[in-house]
């Protein structure tokens, strides 16, 4: 565990950080590529990221924001501008959003710009999960199994093995990517598989993690989960559809 890497000018930086800001610079990477490849201009790709970024960063925060203040009764501001506290999944959707808004300022189809974030959504998202792995964010729950590990200096801090769920994850997610690359000119909405695998990976995951149940014995993520692979079918089968009749 190396939850910190050095402090400069009193500003601690974090390998949480660090890995936030690789997933975003790989992502913008691999969206370029497939801009590329979709006959746009590759370096938009990194002016849509922006939007991306912007959007994640605040969803994520605002998410993780509300659902503590209304579980535990904590301020919301001070929980906002806490360092600590991303969830991932409100940094999906606001990103989504503002990623969509900024397709629109510039004229990009929304729909083919979401499928060229699709592996790069994947790919990032599992760099995320190594800095999570890193700071000893989001592990499981306490286990006997032999690769259990312990995170002392991790948030919050346990000295009992725990299940690495955040390397289950990324497990899930590289694989993920890779079925998506073989997938990316076979599909007729790339994101929605990415949205629908997501959802699936969360779902089993969840079952080793601490999050508490909260109806029909499934946890909040399990729920989004759930969400999620409804959106990504619904989207995906709307789109073949749509392909269907205009080859027809």
């Amino acid at each position: 565990m190396y939850p910190e890497l050095f402090t400069i000018f009193g500003y601690t930086i974090s390998t949480f950080g660090l890995m936030l800001a690789i997933a975003f610079l790989v992502g913008s990477w691999i969206a370029g590529v497939r801009m590329e490849e979709e006959g746009l201009d590759r370096e938009q790709a990194s002016t849509l990221l922006i939007y991306v970024i912007i959007g994640g960063i605040l969803g994520s925060k605002l998410y993780f924001a509300v659902d503590v203040s209304i579980r535990d009764g904590r301020p919301f501001w001070e929980l906002f501008f806490a360092r600590d506290g991303i969830t991932w999944y409100g940094g999906l959707i606001l990103g989504t959003v503002v990623g969509a808004i900024g397709c629109r300022v510039h004229g990009i189809s929304v729909k083919v710009f979401a499928d060229c974030a699709a592996i790069a959504a994947a790919v990032g998202q599992s760099i995320g999960r190594i800095g999570c792995f890193l700071v000893g964010d989001d592990y499981g729950r306490v286990t006997d199994v032999p690769w259990g590990i312990r995170f002392p200096e991790g948030a919050p801090p346990t000295d009992e093995p725990v299940h690495p769920t955040q390397l289950y994850e990324v497990a899930w997610l590289l694989p993920v990517a890779a079925f998506l690359w073989w997938r990316r000119k076979k599909s007729p909405f790339l994101f929605g598989e990415y949205l629908a695998l997501n959802g699936l990976g969360r779902i089993v995951i969840e079952n080793w993690r601490v999050n508490p149940v909260v109806a029909l014995g499934m946890t909040e993520p399990q729920w989004i989960g759930v969400g999620l692979i409804v959106l990504g079918l619904g989207g995906w089968f709307y789109f073949s559809g749509k392909e269907q009749t205009s080859t027809s």
